[in-house]
């Protein structure tokens, strides 16, 4: 349900809130859904949904075939002038790129927004082509590498207002359902300065992931890799690539405080 103007004060548009939850209950596993479905998912009345959805329409952002409505790519333009505002990005590209040829594996950067990660980097193997994952992609921040990444660098007491509206939910048969436990995998990432999640995302899929530092020494985004397990083990994921995440982070790092592109 959208918060409205008792949560943020008098200058809340709740139909820009409306219209932003409409587009946001469409997900890699909802790409297209009825009215029904949309009402259901934002919490809004089938009739307020319907005007939205069909404004989103008028304006380009959405497409229907009369029965189920999918967002179109010109939603793409909502997230691009953050994108392209970036230096990260374009920093680290070409360091993902080296990093993807050496390991012969998918590369990736993401920041933390909200209870999620969004890719904003990509070098993809064919090797992992099982996966569906693109620039944009989000995932649940819990059951991923870059994720507890991420959460190991936000300060205590953020950290601590996290765990304490925390849902885990279980996504395969090795996904840590206990917050303790979580708690303690995001203690030794702290640590280590690495992290390792096996199976817990997708069955079958292990990815290994660093932070990225800004100059202030700010955890500003996580780079990793990404594997199938059945072509390595958690022992040789640790000996042969986290020194090659942590040599990538390094340099972009360096690029980044310099301010260099490519």
């Amino acid at each position: 349900m959208t918060k409205g103007r008792e949560e943020y004060g008098p200058h809340f548009v709740q139909s820009v809130a409306r219209a932003l939850s409409v587009m946001r209950s469409f997900t890699a596993e909802r790409r297209s859904q009825t009215l029904t479905q949309v009402a259901r998912e934002t919490g809004l009345d089938r009739a307020t949904a319907r005007r939205l959805l069909l404004t989103l329409a008028d304006l380009g952002y959405v497409t229907s075939d009369g029965r189920s409505f999918e967002l179109t790519p010109r939603t793409l333009e909502l997230g691009y002038a953050y994108l392209s505002s970036m230096s990260l990005p374009e920093i680290a590209q070409p360091h993902l790129q080296s990093l993807a040829r050496e390991l012969n594996e998918t590369a990736a950067l993401a920041v933390l927004d909200g209870e999620e990660i969004v890719y904003i980097a990509l070098v993809q193997s064919t090797r992992l082509m099982a996966v569906k994952i693109g620039i944009g992609t989000r995932f649940d921040v819990y059951t991923t590498s870059m994720g507890r990444v991420l959460l190991a660098g936000l300060p205590d007491a953020e950290l601590d207002e996290r765990f304490g509206r925390l849902r885990l939910e279980k996504k395969t048969d090795h996904t840590i359902r206990s917050p303790r436990t979580l708690r303690e995998e995001i203690d030794k990432v702290r640590k280590q300065g690495w992290a390792l999640v096996d199976s817990e995302l997708e069955e079958g899929l292990r990815g290994a992931a660093a932070p990225v530092r800004d100059r202030a020494g700010q955890v500003v985004a996580a780079a990793n890799v990404s594997v199938h397990a059945g072509r390595t083990t958690p022992e040789l994921v640790e000996r042969d690539y986290v020194p090659a995440i942590l040599r990538t982070v390094r340099l972009i790092e360096a690029d980044l405080v310099s301010g260099i592109t490519r």
